[in-house]
Order: C-alpha cells, then structure tokens, then sequence
C-alpha cells in the first residue's frame, strides 16, 4: 500500500509508529497509508526550520519572488496531477479540484509582487535632524493547520504569504487527503526554496497540540471547525504565539421580491451543492423574503435539484462528487434526520442515494427542507453537506436579522435588482463577508479572508494585506546624524514628538 509519509528535512522515512487511512471516497476503499507524527518528528523539522529561516530572512524580497513565479510556473504544469490526485483522496470533480489549486495561486501571485507590499515607511524631519522609519520583518516559524475541504487552497494561502515575507513554514494538512500539500512542497523545492522553509509534518491532535505548545513557533494558522478553533486560538495565545483561527460558517443567500429567480436558482445549485456542501463559504441557508418569493423560489428549485448530477471525480458531467468519508456521510445524513425530527418539511431527501457501479462510495444526493425556523439545531450548526435549508423571512429587515444573530458570521449574500436595498444590507448585516448578487464571496488574493463572531478567532484575516501584516512584526527606528564635530553639544537630542 501506498505511504504518505512527511517532508522533513533529512526524514528518511516512516519506522512503525502510528498511521491513518486515507480513502478514495469514490470507491469507499482505503488507497494509503499516512503516517502520524511525534513530538520528535515536529523537533527535526522546527530544528531544520531553525537552521535554514535566518538566511531566508537575509534573501532580498525580489529573489525570493521569484521563487513564487517559479513555483506558480510549476503548479500550473503540473495542474491535471495535482487535480486528479486532490479528487482521488477528497472527493470533488476535477473542476472543483483545479478550482481549489487555482484559488491557491492566485494568493501565489499576489506573493509574486511581495517587494513592493513589504516596503516600508519613512519621515524625514521628524525634529531637528531627525528620521524616523518603520520595517517589516518576519516572525521566524510559522505553522499552519489546515483542513480537509481544500488541501490545496488553503495550505497556499498560509504558507505563500508567510514564506514570501521571510519565515520558514511548517504545514500540517489534513490526514484525510496529505498527498496534494507534499506535492506542493516538493513543486516549491523545485523551484528554488531553500531546504527546510517549507516542510510537512502529518498528524492528528497529538500533532496540533504539540505545534501549539512549542516555544520555536512563532505563529499558527488555523481552519476548522469553530469548536477547534476556538481551542487552537486559546492554547496558542495562552503559549505566547500569534494566532488566526478560521471556524465554521451557516452562509444566508438573501432573496428580494425583485430578485431574478432563475439567476438565483442557478447560482444556489453551484454554492449550495458544489462540492457536495464541504466548502465553509458554501450557502446553505437560503433565505426569500416574502411567502410570495418563497412559494415561486420552491417551485423552480425543486427541478433544479432533481437536476443534478451526482458522479464520480472524474465524471465531467457531474455537478458534485461524494464527501470524503464514511463518518462524514453518516453525520450529514444524521443532521437531515434531526432537521425531520425537528419539523422542518423535507422537500427533496438526498440519504440513500447510491452510484451503480459504486456502492461503496461516500454518495449523498442533495436534499431541500422548507420551514426551517431559527429554532431548529439544524439551522444553528453547521451541516457541511449537499443541503439546502429554506428559511422564510417576513420583510428585509427579518432578512437582515437572520445571519446578523447567527452564532457564525462567515459570508453572506443577497439578491436583488434594488441597489438602495443592498447599500443598505451591506452596511448593517453583522457579517465579515458580503456578496450582492455573489454567491460565494470570497474576495480576491489581494484582498483579505475572514468572517465575524464563531467564524473566526483572532484579529487579522487570510492573505492580502491582512496577512502580510500577520506573518511579519513591525520595527520603527529613529535616526539622528548631526551636523557638528562630536561633542560639541550643537545638536541636543529632541523627542520628535515635543520638538
């Protein structure tokens, strides 16, 4: 059987020692092995990051770009591989798998102009002969902690971002699916990346913990459930550490009476379905405004639904694949359940769905409820599967008040040809992300990532600017040459604040 096992330098190998399946959740068989690792493994690695960080760090910020061109060169040769190979262990179509490595290197490419967004700033006279200027410099070693839903996007958004402003990482992907974030180690090897700034360490809470205890860690990245991370946020913090930590998400999809139905019917199979629902910026929830919306939003999406295709990865006409793994299908299907028990009508029930010629995969069909109320434990967790809840709302300011009260406050969105309407809901819902007539609204790489309230611990967001800011501190020097012989007191030293 296949082993996966870590990238650490020097790491010869996996000798015994505790070890995970990794399944195709095609085919519900298990296809590897991954190695789990020790406190001792992490010491190699932080000892290696160690070694190599200091002279990364002194490697001007143009070299180290292109290091990134490089490597987004490589991605992108290697882009069918990576693709088949994140579906074959997550369970996505080949499309959703290229559109994970994509998002990726798009943060990949805002890295690629890291010299001009580390350059700092200057004044001069601030008093009497007096300059002052700010630096950024990295932390030293970074980590991050990434989840199973996008082996490839989320790993390059951590370690792009902390790597190209001078820190060594250490990644620690989800044990589902290790093989995509080795390869995008080994591509980053490839293209010029010193030996020991990027390695891969695999494991499960013995790993996460020891990452978060050791003192050479300078800052941890966080995605997961909510629950996680809230305990990564507190256990780091509490060992001295900077720490973001992304949690769970129940997205709302707002729907005005003046909204396009068709449109939003369209965009609701893509963010509610996509991905069979294990996207934390999916949209689950969708919430019309008025009986009269709700009744006709009904009605067309229930065809829309009976549409979908559900298929295997590699099936090109499939709209979504299966979740990724066995325990996962069976917690979905158990939340369909208590959404029924719970009395919501359940318009479309995906459980029971099965592939011929695939029995044993991890299949749901997609399912629909109606009459979902705010009351329901089904509307306040996160599901995380192929389901649409529908939520009705009386007036807009009821839809404003839906995924402003919610405990998460990831993304939001809201149709509607009424641009006053959506002014107005961007303004006021309490929410970190917002897309009018954008369904999934994950900003752009140059922007940042980060929702609101059990969404996320911590105060500085994914990539962009934000996260320039979180892997690097600031140093500010205040300068004075004078202008007379030394010791002639001409110049007396003056705060540049009380000149």
């Amino acid at each position: 059987m296949r082993i996966i096992d870590h990238n650490i330098v020097g790491h010869s190998g996996g000798a015994g020692g505790r070890s995970g399946d990794v399944f195709d959740p095609n085919t519900g068989r298990v296809q590897a092995s991954v190695t789990l690792g020790t406190q001792a493994d992490l010491d190699r690695a932080v000892a290696a990051a160690q070694a190599a960080q200091p002279a990364w760090a002194a490697t001007n910020p143009q070299r180290r770009a292109r290091v990134m061109f490089n490597f987004k060169a490589l991605v992108e040769a290697n882009m069918d591989e990576l693709a088949h190979t994140l579906s074959s262990e997550h369970g996505k179509v080949i499309a959703d798998s290229k559109g994970d490595i994509q998002r990726g290197l798009e943060v990949i490419e805002f890295c690629c102009g890291i010299p001009h967004v580390l350059k700092g700033e200057y004044t001069q006279g601030a008093g009497p002969g007096i300059d002052v200027y700010s630096i950024r410099q990295p932390l030293g070693i970074g980590a991050g902690i990434t989840p199973f839903n996008f082996p490839a996007m989320i790993p390059l958004w951590m370690s792009g971002v902390a790597i190209a402003t001078g820190n060594a990482f250490i990644l620690k992907p989800s044990e589902r699916d290790p093989s995509v974030p080795v390869r995008l180690a080994e591509l980053f090897a490839e293209a010029g990346l010193p030996e020991g700034i990027l390695q891969v360490v695999h494991g499960d809470k013995e790993m996460v913990d020891a990452i978060l205890d050791h003192p050479a860690i300078a800052a941890v990245s966080f995605v997961g459930s909510s629950d996680i991370a809230h305990y990564v946020y507190r256990r780091g913090v509490e060992a001295g550490k900077r720490v973001q930590a992304m949690g769970g998400a129940k997205n709302h999809g707002i729907v005005m009476p003046d909204a396009d139905l068709d449109q939003v019917v369209a965009d609701l199979s893509g963010a509610a379905f996509g991905s069979a629902g294990e996207r934390c910026m999916a949209l689950p929830v969708v919430v019309p405004v008025g009986d009269k919306t709700a009744d006709a939003l009904r009605e067309k999406l229930i065809p829309a639904i009976d549409a979908l295709r559900v298929g295997v990865s590699t099936d090109a006409d499939a709209h979504y694949g299966p979740v990724v793994n066995a325990a996962h299908k069976q917690r979905v299907e158990n939340w369909i359940q208590t959404g029924v028990d719970e009395g919501a009508e359940l318009v479309v029930d995906g459980r029971g769905f099965e592939l011929q010629g695939h029995e044993e995969g991890f299949f749901i069909g997609p399912s629909l409820f109606d009459r979902v109320t705010t009351s329901m434990q089904s509307y306040k967790e996160e599901i995380f599967g192929p389901v649409l809840q529908i939520v009705r709302a009386k007036d807009f300011e009821e839809a404003v008040r839906l995924p402003s009260e919610h405990q998460y406050g990831n993304g939001v969105a809201i149709f509607t040809r009424n641009g006053h309407a959506a002014r107005e809901f961007a303004a006021r819902v309490n929410v970190g992300m917002v897309g009018i007539n954008v369904p999934i609204p994950v900003p752009v790489a140059y922007h940042t990532f980060g929702g609101w309230k059990r969404s996320a611990f911590g105060d500085t967001n994914q990539h962009g600017m934000e996260g320039v800011k979180f892997w690097t501190k600031v140093k500010t020097v205040t300068q004075r040459w004078p202008d007379g012989g030394v010791g002639d007191g001409a110049n007396a030293f003056v705060i540049p604040t009380m000149g």
